[in-house]
């Protein structure tokens, strides 16, 4: 399942710098947080086309804060976020999301009452082209969901359920593909099941970056890494480095 080796690039925190040019998606120096406190000091996330960037730390490091920050969920007091090269720091999520990004929260990421493909048609709401390749796209991706299109999405599993969020996530066509926790709650062979689907979204070209619980295994399939530690960058390296660093294996994942 491993594919970090696979064209990783292992800086410290400048991708922008390390190729030459921007990459896919680039939130740079971001500080800020909510009400008066800072949560993020000076954080920089990125991630390259094509490629898989997972967020790691601990409890209350901030790397949900800063998968928000990117996405425009967050006002930034200092720094900036770039899509394809642009400034994207004032859009909203929503404006985010028509430039080619898209968001999948930990919770509350579908619409339980409606069917399989009625939660996947409400991610091509803003399309105005015909989205049937797609759909197909997304079935090939995950067939138990061609199964039960038909089905209330909230009578799923959970691991159904996530595969539900992803596929409506991708319905939007999108460059950049944010997760939030993808495999919480779910059992270990449906999280390397999930795992897998993301390495094939990866492999058709769109940029993931990820937020995990499960460091060891995120690692295991990033191409670039980032612990994250009180708001700020730790280890900034390719997924295999950062496994092999033993001050990361000591202090985040166990030894």
């Amino acid at each position: 399942m491993s594919r970090a080796a696979t064209g990783a690039k292992p800086s410290a925190g400048n991708a922008a710098t390390a190729s030459g040019s921007d990459p896919m998606l680039i939130g740079e120096h971001m500080t800020g947080g909510y009400g008066g406190a800072d949560i993020l000091h000076s954080c920089t996330i990125a991630v390259e086309k094509g490629q898989i960037a997972v967020i790691v730390g601990p409890n209350g490091a901030g790397k949900s804060t800063a998968m928000k920050a990117v996405f425009g969920m967050l006002k930034l007091r200092e720094g900036h976020v770039r899509l394809k090269g642009r400034d994207i720091t004032t859009l909203t999520p929503q404006a985010r999301v028509a430039e080619g990004m898209a968001f999948v929260p930990q919770t509350s990421n579908i619409f339980p009452s409606m069917t399989v493909e009625e939660n996947l048609e409400m991610g091509a709401f803003l399309r105005r082209d015909d989205i049937g390749e797609t759909m197909e796209q997304v079935y090939e991706l995950f067939p138990i969901l061609r199964d039960k299109r038909s089905q209330a999405a909230g009578e799923l599993s959970g691991g159904q359920r996530q595969q539900v969020a992803v596929g409506r996530a991708l319905m939007t066509k999108p460059s950049v593909l944010m997760l939030d926790e993808p495999t919480a709650g779910v059992s270990p062979i449906v999280m390397d099941e999930l795992f897998d689907r993301i390495i094939e979204v990866a492999r058709t070209g769109i940029s993931i970056l990820m937020v995990e619980q499960n460091a060891r295994q995120a690692l295991a399939i990033a191409d670039m890494g980032y612990v994250l530690v009180q708001g700020r960058n730790r280890f900034t390296d390719s997924g295999q480095a950062l496994l092999a660093d033993p001050e990361v294996r000591r202090s985040f994942l166990g030894g």
